[in-house]
């Protein structure tokens, strides 16, 4: 176990050195840089190119990823480029929002994928299992963005039940009025539910009708029992993996749905550096989208390893 779990840090911690390259070496190749941005159509050669000087963007690429890099390993995440704050205060007021979204959905997809999973696995062909089924297909099918902007016109434009956007909110307001919160959360955590659902669902199924199972129910063991200490943690390693793509899902989801209903969150946030051009901010947040995929990715891969160890003895 302490090997397995040495070779995937190792690996996790590969992952995110050449996220950072990959990240940096598409945002040095994108033509115009920061000072084309901030100067915009009015500003003469000669201010941009002073201004380039300024902010450091002469130096060459391999030089400016270093200093970042090396500054990441001292705690200094180095200055935003078009505000000149540092960047980890633009986080800190950004990630409350995110968080107020993620860990409400985190919540719902935890709670009711197993419930919903275990309950359709275990009714597998009756009419609650093909309507679960049918539910999870259509929410699916059904983009993230697209779900939003139908969440919007249908219950509040249409209905006026709850509001709309988020528009100059900060946490504090969002905490103050959550109706706001339900629309986005529903919308991050439809398509996550139903991947975990339809995982749990399909591991169920095939332990109840597994060889173990069978085994058991000849020996008298009664049938909770099998479920519950038999087929439930079967269904749950491949789960646990699956999870954790919830969770690095949640992630990308965010910039979606931050996007539709106004929020200021870290989603918000970089595709303003990407906008923007500010590389020391789209690195930072490259680092950390990355670093959590990998980190819960790790912790999925080493759940399933502990629920069902015989994989990774044949792998």
């Amino acid at each position: 176990m302490r090997a397995y779990l040495l070779r995937r840090s190792l690996l996790a911690v590969l992952q995110c050195l050449v996220v950072l390259v990959a990240v940096f070496a598409v945002g040095a190749l994108l033509p115009g840089d920061t000072a084309d941005v901030l100067r915009g159509e009015l500003g003469t050669p000669e201010q941009v190119a002073a201004l380039r000087t300024r902010l450091g963007l002469d130096e060459p690429a391999w030089s400016r990823f270093g200093h970042w890099l090396g500054g990441l390993f001292t705690g200094h995440l180095g200055n935003s480029l078009t505000t000149g704050l540092p960047v980890g205060d633009d986080i800190g007021r950004r990630i409350g929002v995110t968080l107020l979204l993620g860990v409400p959905a985190l919540v719902l997809v935890t709670v009711l994928a197993p419930l919903l999973g275990t309950v359709s696995g275990l009714r597998e062909g009756s009419r609650v299992d093909r309507t679960l089924n049918a539910a999870a297909v259509v929410l699916h099918a059904v983009p993230e963005f697209v779900l939003g902007l139908l969440l919007v016109a249908s219950v509040s434009l249409a209905a006026g039940l709850l509001p709309a956007t988020a528009i100059g909110m900060d946490t504090e307001a969002l905490l103050a009025q959550p109706a706001v919160l339900v629309l986005p959360v529903t919308v991050l955590t439809a398509r996550h539910l139903c991947d975990l659902a339809r995982q749990i669902r399909a591991g169920v199924a095939a332990g109840r009708h597994g060889a173990v199972a069978a085994h058991l129910r000849l020996l008298g063991v009664r049938e909770r029992t099998v479920v519950l200490r038999h087929v439930l943690p079967g269904a749950l390693g491949p789960a646990a993996q699956q999870f954790a793509r919830c969770v690095e899902g949640l992630l990308g989801g965010a910039v979606l749905v931050e996007a539709v209903f106004g929020f200021r969150g870290l989603g918000d946030g970089f595709v303003e550096a990407v906008q923007n051009r500010d590389l020391p901010q789209v690195q930072t947040y490259a680092l950390l989208f990355a670093g959590t995929a990998v980190v819960v990715n790790l912790i999925g891969d080493l759940a399933a390893h502990r629920l069902a160890p015989r994989r990774e003895m044949t792998a």
